[in-house]
C-alpha cells in the first residue's frame, strides 16, 4: 500500500472513530480522543526545552560568556565592549564569583547582563534534583552577595541539561538557555577559526545567541572583528534577557522560543 492511501486510511479511521464516540458520548469525549492524537503526533509538545534562540523579525543578536575560568582577559574583554558599545551577558559559576568578586562587580557595573551556570561548574544530569538546586541557588546566592542582583538565566555547565535539570531550574525562577552559535573558543583553536566559526556559521541569524568564554587564549583578538563584521550585516547586540520572550511563548523542539 502506497503512503498517500495508507495515510488516507488511517485519516478516515480517526474520522469515523471521533464521530462515532460525539453521536453516543457527546463532543467531550470526541475532543478528547482528538486531543490525545495530537498529542501522539507532536511528542515533544509537553516537554521541558531550554532556549537555544529566539524567533524575531528584528535583527538582534545576543552575545554571551561562560565564566567560570581564570580571569586574565577580563578588562580586554569588557574594554572591547564598552568600545563598540555593545551589552553581552555572562554566565557566571559561583565559585569564578568567589575568587573575583571585583570582576563580578565590574561586570554588572558596566551593565551586562548576569546570568548563572552553577556553583562548581558540575555536569547537571549527574546530580539529583536536590543536588542541581544546591549547586543552582549556591552561585545566586554569592552573586546577590556580590551584586544584590537576582539572576533570572542560567546555562547549565558544558550545556549538560535533560528534563528534570529544565525543570529544576524553572521551579526556582530561571529561564534556560543554551546558544545556536558555538565559538569553540574554549579549545584554543585560532583567532581566524573562533571568527569563522561565529561569522559564517548557518545559523547565525535574528535571534541567534552565540557562545563564547572568559578565560581563553584567542577570545579576546576574535571578540573586535566578530563585533564589527556582524554590525556591518545589521544586527544588533542585546543581552539574553532584552530578547527572549517573558510570557505567551513556546520553544520549539528545535529550541527556538516562538511567540504564542
Amino acid at each position: 500500500m502506497d503512503r498517500v492511501n495508507k495515510k488516507n486510511l488511517i485519516t478516515g479511521f480517526i474520522c469515523i472513530v471521533v464521530l462515532g464516540l460525539s453521536l453516543l458520548g457527546g463532543g467531550n469525549a470526541a475532543l478528547s480522543v482528538w486531543n490525545q492524537n495530537v498529542r501522539i503526533l507532536n511528542p515533544a509538545e509537553n516537554k521541558e526545552l531550554p532556549i537555544y534562540c529566539v524567533d524575531t523579525k528584528k535583527k538582534e543578536i545576543s552575545l554571551t560568556f561562560d565564566t567560570a575560568w581564570g580571569n586574565e582577559d577580563i578588562n580586554q574583554v569588557l574594554k572591547i565592549l564598552k568600545k563598540e558599545n555593545v551589552k553581552a551577558t555572562f554566565f557566571f559559576s559561583g565559585d569564578w564569583v568567589q575568587r573575583f568578586p571585583a570582576d563580578v562587580k565590574k561586570i554588572a557595573k558596566a551593565g551586562h547582563d548576569i546570568g548563572n551556570h552553577g556553583d562548581n561548574h558540575k555536569y547537571m544530569t549527574r546530580l539529583s534534583s536536590d543536588e542541581q538546586k544546591k549547586e543552582i541557588l549556591g552561585a545566586h546566592s554569592k552573586v546577590q552577595a556580590v551584586t544584590g542582583e537576582q539572576m533570572e538565566l542560567f546555562r547549565p555547565p558544558y550545556g549538560d541539561y535533560d528534563e528534570n535539570v529544565v525543570k529544576t531550574a524553572r521551579q526556582l525562577n530561571y529561564e534556560v538557555i543554551q546558544w545556536s552559535v558555538d565559538s569553540l573558543d574554549w579549545k584554543d583553536i585560532s583567532k581566524q577559526d573562533i571568527i569563522e566559526r561565529v561569522c559564517d556559521n548557518k545559523k547565525m541569524e535574528n535571534g541567534a545567541i552565540i557562545l563564547m568564554h572568559t578565560g581563553t587564549v584567542y577570545t579576546k583578538q576574535a571578540l573586535p572583528v566578530i563585533i564589527k563584521r556582524l554590525k556591518s550585516e545589521g544586527y544588533t547586540f542585546v543581552p539574553v534577557s532584552r530578547m527572549i520572550l517573558t510570557k505567551n511563548f513556546y520553544i520549539d523542539p528545535e529550541g527556538k522560543q516562538r511567540r504564542k
